[in-house]
């Protein structure tokens, strides 16, 4: 090592290029082997930096995510749902809708894929570079609900207006009182032609007062989600009641 190398990875660190530093060595000795020239040596270690700040901000933007395990859409059974419409959903990991930016209504019986669809469009989303958060709508609807102050809620309201994309899940599966709605309401009116908004639900539009009994904004709610939506229906039958068919039917064969 020459004197200078220590002197370099210093400086390397003060400019926040620790893996560069840390690896400094290596690229030396590859640069002093391949007989490389001060502009391909140079061409080299930006690029080796560039990759590792890409990958750092990927793995920050999937952990702020908070998508969890999902499936990937290479191993979707398209034939198992009796309507799917195939060529949009796949049309939609083109993330297209983001630069409009424009909401994707994905509905659907429990059980169908709604949720896995969704989750791989927030993953290609943060693969692009994008900020995304994923939450439930009973999750949504908790953490701003537990917001003490106003003040507080404010700022909470203003994280979830930020990311470029956000997936609500599993509309329709509890009812809310009026104030959860106001609060869900104001999630979407917020993010309404600033911000892309995913949402899975199991329940057709003309059903959601019943999610909300009395809520007057519920108009008003289904107006922002659905105005410059992509909305998709899945039809059939739940798919995890054929895995456990299948399952049963397997355990069946081995006690046989």
């Amino acid at each position: 090592m020459t004197p200078m190398i220590p002197d370099l990875k210093a400086r390397l660190r003060e400019l926040k290029m620790h893996w560069l530093a840390d690896n400094l060595d290596d690229f030396v000795a590859r640069a002093t082997r391949d007989r490389s020239g001060p502009m391909e040596f140079v061409e080299l270690l930006a690029q080796a930096e560039f990759d590792e700040r890409r990958r750092r901000g990927t793995e920050r933007r999937m952990n702020a995510a908070r998508i969890g395990k999902f499936k990937p859409l290479a191993d979707f059974d398209w034939a198992w749902p009796t309507f799917i419409e195939r060529e949009r959903v796949e049309r939609l990991m083109s993330l297209d809708f983001l630069t409009e930016p424009a909401n994707v209504v994905l509905a659907a019986p429990p059980g169908l894929g709604k949720s896995m669809i969704a989750k791989n469009l927030a993953h290609q989303a943060v693969l692009a570079g994008h900020t995304v958060a994923f939450t439930s709508a009973a999750q949504l609807i908790l953490d701003l609900g537990q917001q003490e102050t106003p003040r507080a809620l404010q700022s909470r309201l203003r994280r979830y207006a930020a990311p470029r994309l956000i997936v609500i899940d599993e509309v329709g599966y509890h009812t809310y009182d009026t104030r959860s709605a106001d609060l869900l309401f104001e999630v979407v009116n917020r993010r309404y032609e600033n911000g892309s908004v995913v949402l899975t639900t199991n329940l057709a539009f003309s059903d959601w007062p019943t999610l909300f009994p009395g809520a007057a904004c519920v108009t008003a709610l289904i107006e922002r989600v659905t105005h410059h939506a992509e909305i998709l229906s899945i039809e059939g039958k739940s798919w995890r009641h054929k895995e456990a068919g299948e399952r049963q039917a397997k355990n069946r064969q081995k006690k046989k």
